[in-house]
């Protein structure tokens, strides 16, 4: 790997397809010379990103370090890549408020209700998959895909969504494309939502879309225009994006582990604890979502200065310290694996995170029973992996069954 002098910074960017595909590496050299070190990112930004699962917890409620992009330095050269204000770009009160909008439609129950549609959808997409010529598949397209934009368009309302180009706004949104092209997609994406927003607004129905204008419209100033479409591309997004990827990533440990896999088959009841598993071993998301310095901040002896500069709290390493998880690199569905951060910490703790576990249950579940054969059907370093350090997951998945 490359390495750093003391103040020098660490390009992650240089070390290219390697680091994205085994980046565990990398963190453990540098979680071993400290908690802190000044990394370039491969989208071309200077960050400073803490490692160690005692620092990153501790960061998630650091209240020197804000989620408003507003108070980000000019020097960062970010441009935010979402359509408008929501929960992620936002500080209490402000995220109070919106959190507090959201929750009460976006209930437990109304997951829970959600269960037979994830299942039927998981059905149908199955089928077509197992009717595949020659018993191969493209896993991310055939299922990790399909199915989380699926269901969140069906909670949202929107089944007329282009779930294509969404898909495409979304990967340029979250991946390692330049400020203006993330800037760009956003506007697209925004652009898209309003005209969504705008016909749901004329005929709502029972879903999740219609009940947030409604709480606009009849509570007054409560979700602006502005924060409605934020809000739509934010769960859109982030509705899909993790779930994709806890999917692939969780199917992929698996065939890479056959004894874990045949343990699973061997006793379902295993499930829960297995996608915890999942979601520690090889999350979804490598760093959290952006913060920013208000006022200069110690972590383990290391300064990080104020005034805005980035800070990327690196979930993946956090996951894999053995100070909190014993023999960190090895895959086992019997590990307690509670604690993990891989849906956050604190207030901007994922509110879809037990939909992201229903439908990665009835997923993987659904795949495995109907696929006793199902087997990896590339190398694995033949697998591409996203670019970036927000999301975490292969491109493809190629299978045969």
């Amino acid at each position: 790997m490359a390495t750093a002098e003391a103040g020098a910074v660490v390009d992650l960017a240089a070390m290219g397809e390697e680091f994205t595909r085994h980046p565990h590496r990398v963190y453990a050299e540098l979680r071993a010379r400290g908690p802190v070190h000044r990394v370039r990112m491969p989208e071309g930004a200077e960050a400073w990103l803490v490692v160690g699962y005692d620092e990153v917890r501790a960061a998630f409620n650091d209240p020197r370090l804000t989620k408003d992009w507003q108070r980000a330095a000019p020097a960062v050269g970010l441009v935010p890549g979402a359509a408008g204000p929501h929960m992620l770009t936002m500080d209490a009160p402000d995220h109070t408020r919106l959190r507090r909008i959201v929750a009460k439609e976006f209930t437990p129950r109304r997951v829970e209700e959600m269960a037979p549609q994830v299942q039927r959808m998981t059905d149908e997409l199955l089928d077509a998959m197992l009717a595949s010529p020659g018993r191969r598949a493209e896993l991310v397209d055939a299922l990790s895909f399909p199915l989380p934009m699926g269901v969140i368009c069906e909670l949202l309302g929107v089944p007329a969504l282009d779930r294509e180009a969404f898909r495409a706004w979304s990967n340029t949104a979250v991946g390692s494309a330049p400020p203006a092209e993330k800037g760009a997609a956003a506007r697209e994406g925004a652009a898209y939502l309003a005209g969504l927003v705008e016909a749901k607004r004329k005929e709502p129905g029972g879903d999740l879309l219609s009940a947030l204008i409604r709480t606009t419209d009849e509570d007054g100033d409560r979700l602006s225009p502005e924060e409605l479409i934020g809000m739509a591309w934010l769960l859109l997004v982030a509705g899909h994006e993790t779930t994709v990827n806890l999917i692939t990533n969780g199917v992929l440990a698996l065939l890479q582990h056959p004894d874990q896999l045949a343990g699973l088959r061997a006793d379902f009841g295993l499930l829960d604890n297995a996608v915890e598993e999942m979601l520690r071993y090889d999350g979804p998301l490598e760093t959290a979502t952006y913060r920013f310095t208000t006022e200069p901040l110690e972590i383990g002896g290391a300064l990080i200065p104020g005034g805005g500069e980035l800070v990327l709290l690196g979930l993946t390493d956090a996951h894999r310290d053995p100070g909190r998880f014993p023999d960190a690199g090895r895959f086992d569905i019997r590990r307690d694996a509670r604690g993990h951060v891989a849906f956050g910490h604190g207030i901007h703790y994922c509110l879809g995170a037990p939909l992201a576990r229903l439908e990665a249950k009835i997923a993987i579940r659904s795949l495995l029973e109907r696929c006793p054969e199902l087997a990896l059907d590339v190398h694995p370093d033949a697998l591409t992996w996203r670019e970036g350090l927000l999301i975490r997951g292969p491109h493809r998945l190629p299978v045969r069954f």
